[in-house]
């Protein structure tokens, strides 16, 4: 079992708080309270769960600036009041910054007994 400090069990709450409230923001026809709020918490969580000086390198590097413009001006879009554009902007950027990782999910969803088993049919597989 992993062993997290208190910070980072902190972090994994706000993280996951903020992801609710995207989700629900978005299925509330893109509501700008929830979707802030969401982006707050979820940037917040971050970087109580990886610290503050990873998250900076994280999103700072040189060849992850385009990929930080797009994600944190869609933050700050959202937060001046136009939350459709500001999330379109946030979802390209949370995948230009995140595709590195998306090999790794997928390889680790094939792995769970349900999801493994649909990720495998063969439609499917040839896409992930």
């Amino acid at each position: 079992m992993i062993s997290l400090t208190d910070t980072q069990k902190i972090g994994m709450g706000l993280t996951g708080f903020g992801v609710f409230f995207l989700f629900f923001g978005m299925i509330l026809f893109f509501d700008k309270a929830l979707l802030a709020i969401g982006n707050v918490l979820f940037v917040a969580g971050l970087a109580f769960v990886i610290g503050l000086e990873r998250t900076f390198r994280f999103f700072f590097q040189k060849h992850k600036v385009k990929a930080t413009g797009f994600f944190l001006g869609g933050v700050f879009v959202v937060l001046v009041g136009w939350p459709l554009i500001g999330m379109i902007f946030e979802i390209y950027g949370f995948f230009l910054l995140f595709r590195g990782f998306f090999p790794v999910v997928v390889g680790f969803i094939r792995r769970v007994p349900v999801l493994g088993s649909l990720l495998n049919l063969p439609g499917i597989r040839s896409t992930t």
